[in-house]
């Protein structure tokens, strides 16, 4: 699961990064070359309260990687920007799960807008307009050469190559309306023959604002105007202000609390982040739990019990019996598996189970 983290300069997204991450990475750079890559594990109490029944000898979280990233030079006629990146950062760039877009919307005379105010919509366009000519671009060159060598090859060859000229030909015509690929429906076939572009706008993005602490009481209200007209499919809009999550950061436990009191915070911002970013990759956990570990396991929402197993070890799935299964508020009224079983609690399932968020699994296969 990897994230790029993605910002024009200035919008403070290494900030959010060493946020996220507990970094040291140099802020202030204005658009630095530099790659930072952190790891961070997803907050979830439900581990916390099983190792309280289990005793395990470690807790195993979920976790998400994330890559700061260079923001792109702006694209001018016959040069798109996001070409003008590092190899590496561009290869990262398109590689990347999904996109965390840092915005700035906080005033700061100490760190001057390039643009000479702060208007958080335009900037949020102006990045996603570079990600759009990036994106028309690949379209635009691979059109080129499909319609060059349309009549070569055998009558499979010449199939497919109408197939791909006829999806990217929709999408094309979605760019040049200025529509970013990941509201567009595109059916199983058509994906196979599109995802070696990794195309960045159909990426799912969590847009983040950056506000200020002065702001902290019109969150709400700068959120919702951002929100109403950022309406697009795999999008989540939220907000925070890196410098007091940074600040907090850098407190121990108890004036960490004294200090999210005085700012009116009822949770942290950070750990709301990271599980939007967990979400935003369409993902849920399934749990184990035993006294080597308590653990939690990621997969897409929607798997089976047999690709649950598969999640854990490969040998799991091919050997497949049946999955145990337990709700988690189930089992932590019952304390043991013994008695969620003796109440009719724990259930025993086949492959074709749909595992749920929480679910307590234990995998009975053959070796």
């Amino acid at each position: 699961m990897q994230i790029a983290i993605v910002g024009l300069a200035g919008s403070g997204k290494t900030t959010v990064f060493n946020t996220l991450t507990r970094g040291h990475a140099q802020t202030g750079g204005y658009g630095g070359m530099e790659l930072h890559i952190g790891t961070v594990k997803v907050p979830d109490e439900r581990l916390d309260r099983l190792a309280e029944i289990f005793k395990p000898k470690k807790i195993v979280q979920a976790d998400v990687t994330y890559f700061d990233l260079a923001a792109p030079p702006a694209s001018t006629e016959g040069r798109v920007g996001t070409e003008e990146l590092p190899a590496d950062q561009l290869a990262r760039l398109r590689e990347a799960d999904a996109l965390l877009h840092v915005v700035r919307a906080f005033e700061d005379p100490s760190v001057p807008h390039s643009d000479g105010s702060v208007d958080a919509w335009r900037d949020l366009e102006r990045l996603d307009f570079e990600f759009l000519m990036s994106d028309l671009s690949l379209v635009e060159k691979r059109l080129e050469r499909l319609k060059a060598s349309g009549h070569h090859g055998t009558p499979a060859e010449r199939d497919a190559n109408d197939r791909e000229l006829a999806v990217l030909g929709r999408l094309q015509a979605t760019l040049v309306e200025g529509r970013p690929l990941r509201g567009e429906s595109i059916d199983p076939e058509e994906e196979k023959s599109i995802r070696g572009f990794r195309f960045l706008t159909q990426k799912p993005v969590l847009v983040l604002l950056n506000v200020g602490e002065g702001d902290l009481p019109r969150e709400p209200e700068i959120l919702a105007g951002i929100a109403e007209r950022y309406q697009h499919a795999r999008t989540i809009v939220s907000a925070l202000s890196a410098k007091i999550e940074m600040e907090l950061g850098e407190l121990e436990p108890d004036e960490t609390a004294v200090f999210m009191a005085e700012l009116g915070l009822t949770e942290s911002s950070l750990d709301r982040v990271i599980k939007l970013s967990y979400r935003l990759l369409g993902l849920i956990s399934f749990l184990t739990a035993g006294p080597d570990e308590v653990r939690a396991w990621p997969i897409p929402d929607g798997s089976s019990s047999v690709e649950a197993a598969g999640a854990i070890h490969t040998d799991l799935a091919r050997g497949f019996i049946r999955a145990e299964v337990v709700p988690y508020e189930d089992l932590l009224a019952l304390k043991t598996m013994a008695e969620a079983r003796k109440r009719g609690k724990l259930r025993s399932e086949g492959k074709t189970y749909t595992v749920k968020d929480g679910d307590v699994v234990e995998i009975l296969f053959s070796k």
